[in-house]
């Protein structure tokens, strides 16, 4: 059974949720502020965060930055801003998705499940790749740029791994979202593709100015420049 951690302070929306999630087989185990979130939280015991941005002590933004010190789970937000600075505030600290409220009941199953499809489907024969510098274990589900471990978190790495996977293939922006998410669901965008591509760079890059291994081709898309 698939466990998911709820950080939500509106009781309605609690019941909600969590009547429908486990009308669909999942345990939900429920916080309502970030003290009773840092009291439940319990690394690699859940199988996805659900975090409301606006809560009584705090934002969820901070409850995320804390998951990401220790785990990669898949982190959704629920949020009533539909400002682009806060969505692309939340992708930048490690979040996966967001949905904006108001949200219908199928379009916030519909982003669960395409979450945990993301997070399952990237298991594979292949132990390791050894490119640019980098090694990717699939085992470890972990990075290292010259021995030392990446600080990624799941989307990251699993956008790094499709460039890993094809070395000096121009990829479009089209083929990544087509690859990583279904095609279908369209709500992720150019635009949080760009986000994505810009914070792994920091991340892999010497000089995330002047990339060398995540290149931009100008029209067309990007490319995993493997190196020597």
């Amino acid at each position: 059974m698939k466990r998911f951690f709820l950080l939500e302070d509106d009781l309605s929306l609690i019941n909600g949720l969590s009547f429908a999630l486990e009308k669909q087989g999942y345990e939900t185990h429920i916080a309502r502020t970030l003290k009773e979130a840092a009291a439940l939280w319990r690394d690699e015991a859940y199988d996805l965060a659900i975090l409301d941005v606006a809560l009584p002590d705090g934002s969820g933004f901070d409850f995320c930055r804390k998951i990401r010190q220790s785990s990669k789970v898949p982190i959704l937000f629920l949020t009533a801003a539909d400002e682009e600075t806060d969505m692309i505030m939340g992708l930048d600290i490690g979040g996966d998705d967001y949905i904006t409220k108001p949200f219908k009941l199928a379009v916030f199953l519909s982003r669960v499940h395409a979450l945990l499809r993301r997070s399952e489907n990237f298991s594979t024969e292949v132990t390791e790749f050894i490119s640019g510098g980098l090694r990717l274990s699939l085992l470890e589900g972990e990075a290292y740029k010259e021995g030392k471990l990446l600080d990624l978190t799941a989307s990251e790495y699993k956008l790094l791994r499709l460039f890993m996977e094809n070395p000096g293939q121009v990829l479009s922006p089209e083929q990544i979202l087509g690859r990583l998410w279904d095609c279908n669901e369209n709500y992720i965008d150019n635009n949080s593709l760009t986000v994505y591509i810009r914070r792994l760079r920091t991340k892999v890059e010497d000089d995330p100015g002047k990339p060398r291994r995540i290149v931009t081709v100008r029209g067309m898309g990007y490319k995993w420049n493997p190196g020597e």
